[in-house]
């Protein structure tokens, strides 16, 4: 009633095996090449330079300094058309994971996106304004969370005598175009 069992041999492409005897009593057990005696050490290198970056863990703070001025929020007034946008849209224009957005309306008070009976949030172009700021006391001047969250509350727009937050941001990101206009008219002379 057993079955007897049959034995297979697969062929990975690799060269078949040197065996070299030096003498009848001692055989060399069977060498397989390396992968590196198999292909040169130029397409090793090409190899590992093509592969992308891992994207898991915490990013280095001078990926997340070259990333803080390519955010891609449009001008107000296209911005203004729709109404809503999807938390997805909204990650692709800061160009951060979903979750970080989350994670950030949890902590800050001021983003209050809209919820649907399923859940999914939709942020207001309002709520992109304020992403945008809290994005730049993160990311840009390098606040913690809990400095973001001290420095909004003490320049609130409210408050007599001090300036609005949204003044400053706004001359911040006006100094930041045209210093964008200068740099390009630079290049090109």
């Amino acid at each position: 009633m057993s079955k007897q069992l049959t034995q297979m041999a697969l062929d990975f492409g690799l060269p078949a095996p040197v065996v070299k005897e030096s003498s009848p009593r001692m055989k060399k057990p069977a060498t397989v090449p390396s992968i590196k005696e198999q292909r040169p050490a130029s397409l090793v290198k090409e190899k590992i330079a093509s592969r992308p970056l891992s994207k898991r863990g915490r990013p280095s703070l001078k990926t997340i300094t070259e990333k803080a001025d390519l955010i891609d929020i449009p001008e107000d007034d296209i911005l203004f058309k729709k109404q809503y946008y999807s938390i997805g849209d909204v990650a692709r224009m800061f160009h951060e994971n979903q979750s970080l957005i989350r994670y950030w309306e949890t902590e800050f008070d001021i983003l209050q996106p809209r919820k649907n009976r399923k859940g999914d949030r939709f942020f207001r172009p309002i709520d992109i304004k304020n992403l945008v700021l809290i994005y730049d006391l993160l990311r840009r001047r390098k606040f913690t969370i809990e400095g973001a969250k001290d420095f909004l509350k003490k320049n609130k727009n409210g408050r007599p005598g001090a300036e609005p937050v949204d003044e400053k941001f706004q001359a911040i990101q006006s100094l930041n175009k045209i210093k964008a206009f200068l740099l390009e008219l630079k290049a090109n002379l």
